[in-house]
């Protein structure tokens, strides 16, 4: 998943100093034993030792009336000499019959004792000879899956469905093995109401038309696709709604509504170049065709890395191509996170701090070392103020390699995972050398194509490939203390103090005397955000007045730059912002953005609160369930 638009605008980077060299750190936690990706994982009640999941083959009907998905999952079964049952993960759907696929024989199956946020083990017993099974099911109203009405879509005029399966959701609507680490191949074979299209994570086959006996207006489409290649099953993704495609290069293109679709086009058109830039970074490019399709504003991230087709936020559309980095990002999963994944959610900082270091390099073939620069510069901003939300240099959940036993994975999901991951390989590609780190990079996704990774692993790699055996390199480079150890350790590489040296200075100068910076007009989205940053929480009314009435803020259409205001006025209770920031939380259900400003208004009772409480029914219906499971406990009367 995409670190939120390289978190440009992360309102809690406000006036950290910039990542020290020397932060205190605890010594590192014992690292596991086994350099393997055959981890257990706690986040799933499947075991794959005894039977494991090997291809899934979806067969649905998708019905916007009844917010269901309906047919049946036949799963292809590795199992152990002896395996009597197939233990899968379960959140919600419900099983009519199970069989085995070969010969139509029943099987038992049974729903065991779960948890709220892991869901129930499915449990079906094996005949002697089951290499594959069938089971018939519906999943309603499915945590993973969101359903808009046409008024909640861009065009006003059809239903839309999308799919978000990180990281364990996907078991609220496919019967399979829900863990990272148990790869597998998929098909499917989707009806939908015509004329609606549905998109896979995956290539798609013919379309055809089949007409009910009724009328041909209450006819279905069906659609097919195929994955063969093996992917992490939270990958698996689906969107169906009114798409129109528009080819961008040879093997990339964009899907979205046909509203959205001519601004979505023009912000992408450096797509093909960005496909071409990360091939000679990282080797080639192993999926076929990279496309993209333009969500509803609801879509709870920046952007999801599905394969073959990342799923993307409208709200990266800024008119200018200022956040297409996000576009990097998620390209840059190709490689990490969806060649080599984490076997379990303990080393998400593998899929996202290696594809965020993997971003910015993409970003300096594209636009230039200055904005790659300044990038890793908003990125140690966004780490600083992480460890100090985590604990401060002690946290036990500062490290790389994360306990998460007993928790929900999504409690990983911090600016930990995709900085100080990020800041791990910087400091390697500084002692290394960028042309030998390449080569290792690039070698690690060769060695470890279409396979789980772990912490372990990757040391293991490191010290089989580069250090070899030298003492001195080993005690310089530290990579025990960066994975299992706390804060950041002494030889991080720190920002480049010329990066946003003149924004810094503008900084100083309106904080000391309220003047504005001229420069503002030629200023970069990352040097706005920069500036408004990085000023002073606290400002007094005519501050702030003087910052809107020069750059109208408040009507910005880019919208990591309206964060950046909103957040800065919501803290200093400037009430001409209201209208502006109730258009926001209405208007779009980015978790990066809503979660915010949505908190820093319940902490304030007096002002803010009354606010929420106002706008958060109306907002509500827009938002992904996996927001509203969030924000339903945070604001509360």
């Amino acid at each position: 998943m995409t670190r939120t638009a390289l978190l440009l605008a992360s309102a809690l980077a406000m006036t950290v100093p910039a990542m020290a060299s020397a932060q205190p750190h605890a010594a590192p936690a014992v690292a596991p034993v086994l350099a393997t990706a055959d981890a257990v994982d706690p986040h799933s009640f499947a075991r794959p030792r005894e039977a494991r999941v090997t291809h899934v083959a979806l067969d649905l009907n998708v019905d916007f009336a009844r917010r269901s998905v309906a047919g049946s999952a036949t799963l292809d079964v590795q199992r152990r000499p002896g395996a009597r049952a197939l233990v899968l993960d379960s959140k919600g759907y419900r099983v009519t019959k199970v069989n085995d696929a070969e010969t139509g024989r029943p099987l038992a199956f049974a729903f065991g004792q779960g948890t709220p946020e892991l869901g129930r083990p499915l449990t079906i017993q094996l005949g002697p000879r089951t290499r594959k099974v069938r089971i018939a099911y519906v999943a309603r109203d499915a945590e993973a899956l969101q359903w808009l009405t046409p008024a909640q879509t861009a065009g006003k005029k059809a239903p839309f469905l999308f799919s978000q399966g990180q990281s364990i959701l996907n078991r609220s609507w496919i019967p399979t093995q829900d863990s990272p680490g148990i790869r597998q191949s998929w098909s499917a074979t989707i009806r939908v109401p015509a004329p609606l299209t549905a998109v896979m994570s995956a290539p798609g086959g013919g379309v055809r038309t089949a007409p009910s006996p009724a009328t041909s207006a209450n006819g279905t489409r069906t659609f097919r696709f195929a994955m063969d290649k093996p992917v992490a099953p939270y990958l698996i993704a689906i969107a169906v709604g009114d798409l129109k495609f528009q080819p961008l290069g040879p093997r990339t293109g964009v899907w979205a509504e046909p509203a959205t679709l001519p601004a979505a086009a023009r912000e992408l058109e450096d797509t093909e170049k960005m496909v071409t830039a990360a091939e000679r970074l990282f080797g080639p490019y192993r999926w076929g065709r990279y496309d993209m399709i333009v969500l509803p504003p609801s879509f709870p991230f920046g952007g999801m890395e599905n394969p073959t087709l990342t799923f993307l936020t409208p709200t990266f559309i800024a008119g200018d191509k200022s956040l297409v980095s996000l576009i990097a990002h998620e390209l840059a999963h190709s490689w990490s996170g969806n060649l080599a994944t984490n076997a379990t959610w303990a080393d998400f900082w593998l899929n996202e701090g290696t594809t965020t270091y993997a971003e910015r390099r993409i970003v300096e073939q594209l636009y230039g070392p200055k904005v790659a620069r300044q990038q890793v510069a908003l990125g140690i901003d966004a780490l600083d103020a992480a460890v100090t939300d985590n604990g401060g240099p002690q946290g036990p959940d500062t490290r790389l390699h994360i306990d998460l036993k007993g928790r929900h994975p999504d409690d990983g999901l911090t600016h930990i995972a995709y900085e100080k991951g990020s800041a791990f390989l910087r400091m390697l590609e500084a002692n290394l050398g960028r042309a030998r780190f390449d080569t290792f990079l690039r070698g690690w996704f060769d060695r470890h194509a279409f396979k789980p990774v772990t912490s372990a692993m990757f040391l293991a790699d490191l010290r089989r490939e580069l250090v070899r055996g030298d003492a001195r390199l080993e005690r310089r480079l530290e990579l025990d203390r960066w994975v299992y150890g706390t804060g950041i350790p002494d030889n991080a590489v720190p920002a480049d103090p010329s990066a946003f040296a003149e924004v810094d200075g503008a900084v100083a100068t309106f904080t000391a005397t309220g003047t504005l910076p001229a420069a503002w007009s030629r200023w970069t989205t990352d040097e706005r955000l920069r500036f408004l940053n990085k000023l002073p929480r606290q400002q007094a009314r005519p501050r702030l007045d003087a910052l809107e009435r020069a750059w109208r803020l408040d009507e910005t259409g880019n919208q990591e730059v309206l964060f950046a205001w909103l957040t800065l006025a919501v803290a200093n209770r400037y009430d001409p912002a209201v209208p502006a920031l109730e258009r926001f939380l209405e208007g779009q259900g980015r978790r990066k953005f809503v979660r915010p400003l949505f908190k820093t208004l319940m902490d304030d009772r007096a002002w803010g609160r009354p606010i929420a409480l106002r706008i958060y029914p109306r907002a509500r219906p827009l938002y992904h369930p996996l927001v509203t499971q969030e924000l339903d406990k945070l604001v509360v009367r």
